[in-house]
């Protein structure tokens, strides 16, 4: 099954935007390059999406204008197979992600990125709607601590945990970095990445 991994929003903007601290991000980087690498180095293509909306001024971090929508410091460069830019919290929606998977022959997508409750969850609930098969790699997304309606805090932690709860097993299989480069490995009979 020939799989392709998403690279959703891993960009600058995120550091200008009042909601962003450095929690996490480490580890978040350090899974995500380990994804990219392995996937680059099974032949699994990686796409870059990245998030462009709101008032074109320089004032807004996702407006190209700002300049800050470029991928974010300490991703790991990479040849992007495709790169689309989207508005919408489904990279999906209106970026022509879809028809390039679909003449690609992609059957599985590999979820990463930011946020793990917004455009990747919104992305794999999408996806999966539409008929692909998706691996959600919840260490290889990243969010940020939030205040839940009544006030009371919420971790990014409970935010990841609850994403991979409403996921599993209705939208996505959960997989670790290494269980979705495992399940992508080359065909034997084929020699073609899976």
């Amino acid at each position: 099954m020939k799989s392709c991994l998403i690279v959703i929003d891993v960009q600058e903007s995120f550091r200008y935007h009042p909601f962003f601290t450095g929690d996490g991000l480490a580890a978040f980087l350090e899974a995500q390059n380990a994804l990219i690498e392995g996937c680059m180095a099974r032949g699994v293509p990686v796409v870059r999406v990245l998030h462009c909306d709101g008032p074109a001024t320089p004032s807004n971090p996702f407006a190209a204008e700002s300049g800050h929508v470029q991928p974010l410091a300490g991703l790991v460069p990479f040849e992007a197979a495709a790169t689309f830019t989207k508005s919408r919290h489904s990279a999906l929606v209106g970026t022509g992600l879809d028809v390039w998977l679909t003449r690609q022959g992609v059957q599985r997508l590999i979820v990463s990125g930011i946020r793990t409750e917004q455009c990747c969850e919104t992305t794999t609930r999408h996806a999966s709607d539409l008929g692909w098969q998706v691996d959600f790699v919840t260490d290889a997304t990243h969010t940020w601590d939030m205040v839940q309606p009544d006030g009371r805090p919420l971790a990014a932690a409970d935010i990841k945990s609850r994403t991979a709860t409403v996921l599993q097993g209705r939208f996505a299989t959960l997989c670790s970095v290494p269980e979705a480069l495992q399940r992508c490995t080359p065909d034997a009979a084929t020699g073609a990445a899976a």
